[in-house]
Order: C-alpha cells, then sequence, then structure tokens
C-alpha cells in the first residue's frame, strides 16, 4: 500500500495532477488498511450519507493546504451527484410546523451553519425497560440529556420509549445540539409543539445549566436568513456581541427555562 501510493504521489507531482484514491472505510468509520496512506496524501475526504436518502456529505477530514471539517452537499440524482446549493431549506421543507416533537436547531459543519429539524417521540414503553432510540445522534449523549430531563427539568421518562431522528439523515455530533434534543423529547412528552419561529442552540450541563457554543453570530444569521424571528440560548450567550438583525435572542439559564420559553 505504502509503494502503491507513493508512485501514484509521484506521478501527480511529476505531471501536475489531481489523482484520487478511492478506498472504503471500516466498521467504526476509519480507512481501511494501514493508516500510512493517510500520511502519504494531502487531502482526506469522507462521502457519507444513508443508502435510504438521496443526499451525500462530502467531508474533509485532512487537508495539507488548507481548512478541514468542511463539507459539501449534494443530491444523488440519474446525473450524478449535484450540489444543494441551500442545505438547510431543504431539509426543513417538509416539516409540519405545530407538530410536537420538533425542534430546529443550527448546526456547524467546520466553517458552514446548517439548519437541521430533530424530530423526538416518547410513548408508554411495553417492555420492563424503555428503549432509547436515536438516529443520528450518540447513544451516551442521548442517555445524559434523559437523565438531566429527569432530574432536572422534571421530565418523566422512567416509563417512556424514546426515539430521537435527525431529519434527512444527517448526523449531529456537536454539544450545541443539546439543547434542541431536549426540548423535542419535553415536547413529545408534554405533547406540546415548539414555537415555529424558533431555533433553539446551546450545551447541556450535568447540573442543567444552559452553557454558550461558538460561531453563534453566524449561527443566528443562517437562521434569520430562512424566517425564524427567535433564539432561545443560554443565558451566558450574552458575553458575545453579535451583529444581527431580524431575529430575538431569548435567554434561558437552565434547560428548564428555555423548554418553558420554547413550547407553546
Amino acid at each position: 500500500v505504502r509503494e502503491s501510493a507513493m508512485q501514484f504521489q509521484a506521478m501527480a507531482k511529476g505531471q501536475n495532477i489531481p489523482v484520487f484514491l478511492i478506498g472504503h472505510v471500516t466498521k467504526d468509520g476509519s480507512i481501511a488498511g494501514p493508516r500510512v496512506l493517510e500520511h502519504i496524501v494531502d487531502v482526506v475526504l469522507y462521502l457519507e450519507g444513508e443508502r435510504f436518502h438521496s443526499y451525500r456529505l462530502l467531508r474533509g477530514v485532512k487537508n495539507r493546504f488548507g481548512a478541514t471539517n468542511e463539507i459539501g452537499i449534494f443530491e444523488m440524482q440519474d446525473l450524478g451527484m449535484i450540489e444543494v446549493p441551500n442545505p438547510s431549506e431543504i431539509f426543513l421543507t417538509e416539516r409540519l410546523p405545530n407538530a410536537s416533537g420538533s425542534a430546529i436547531t443550527v448546526t456547524v459543519e467546520g466553517t458552514r451553519p446548517l439548519l437541521v429539524e430533530i424530530q423526538a417521540l416518547a410513548s408508554t414503553t411495553t417492555f420492563g425497560n424503555p428503549r432509547r432510540t436515536p438516529n443520528g445522534v450518540d447513544m451516551n449523549r442521548l442517555l445524559l440529556i434523559l437523565a438531566v430531563l429527569t432530574k432536572r427539568a422534571g421530565v418523566r421518562l422512567g416509563d417512556q420509549d424514546v426515539f430521537v431522528n435527525v431529519v434527512g439523515g444527517l448526523r449531529v455530533n456537536e454539544p450545541a445540539a443539546d439543547l434542541p434534543i431536549a426540548a423535542a423529547i419535553a415536547s413529545s412528552v408534554k405533547n406540546r409543539p415548539i414555537a415555529a419561529d424558533a431555533v433553539l442552540i446551546g450545551e447541556i450541563g450535568l447540573s442543567g445549566e444552559l452553557r454558550a457554543v461558538g460561531h453563534l453570530e453566524n449561527r443566528l444569521k443562517e437562521a434569520a436568513k430562512l424566517g425564524f424571528k427567535r433564539a432561545i440560548l443560554p443565558k451566558t450567550s450574552t458575553t458575545q456581541k453579535l451583529n444581527i438583525t431580524g431575529i430575538k435572542p431569548v435567554y434561558a439559564r437552565s434547560v428548564r427555562e428555555a423548554i418553558d420559553a420554547a413550547l407553546i
């Protein structure tokens, strides 16, 4: 593998042309084969997506000559992968505005803000131990949020199966999605929708407090561009200077306060 990669590298540099090496990943998400291959090449890109969804994310994890963790979003069509110029709008087109268990957040992939819908469904369990089923959300993070909701926000979940889904087959791993996940679950349990014009952004601590997140101004500008009027944010975000118009920040100290502000 090393010798072949170095031959390709010499050809690319000698003829001043790009060379693409296409491989596959293992079940744990790492590139199959010796890791020396990653050290030889200049750029490593991952093409991600669910087999039952038409959208694909091209994610950069290594770039010797530029920024990493940037993404491109494409749609599989008859003629191949076509760029999605406004992915935030695409992922929200089929949203039911007054449905319980639905929350909107703004995640950041690299430097690109992206609006996503997080759905949750809580139903009375028929088993001895209630199920927790995440799709697009880390299981350990979900368990932490459920524990905080039960202990700090008074949301009873001991007899509830909880399902959480990120619409469009996307994955959301950043802590800024804690608050919308919690709000979507509480919305489903209480059967009260979240205000359709609100986005939720914030990390949840074990004491139930909300913590500020980065890139806040870029997130809010993206939300305002799509017509959202309110943003429910951690109180500690007031230390960040925001130059935005068209969207009103609503600050909360705890997850309980944020849920009360979000539900209608």
